[in-house]
């Protein structure tokens, strides 16, 4: 079963998910793992880190297919 991210609003950051996510410790390693890293948001190459996220996008990198591992529901 996915692990639910819940979020305020309707949207999250890729970089916030990514720290929720565990893929990276901190805010600040967001640009560096991007630099390095080939994400694909909805099958489209992303390299910003502000990209927004809503329901339903697929984030993917190299083997990792986060929209298996995770769900972003609205938080309370």
């Amino acid at each position: 079963m996915p692990k639910e991210i819940p979020i305020r609003g309707e949207m999250i950051r890729l970089g916030q998910l990514l720290k929720l996510a565990g893929v990276i410790d901190s805010g600040s390693e967001v640009k560096a793992f991007l630099a390095t890293e080939s994400v694909l948001v909805n099958d489209a190459p992303e390299a910003r880190r502000g990209r927004q996220l809503h329901p339903g996008d697929t984030v993917r990198f190299g083997s990792h297919d986060l929209s298996h591992d995770l769900r972003v529901v609205a938080g309370s």
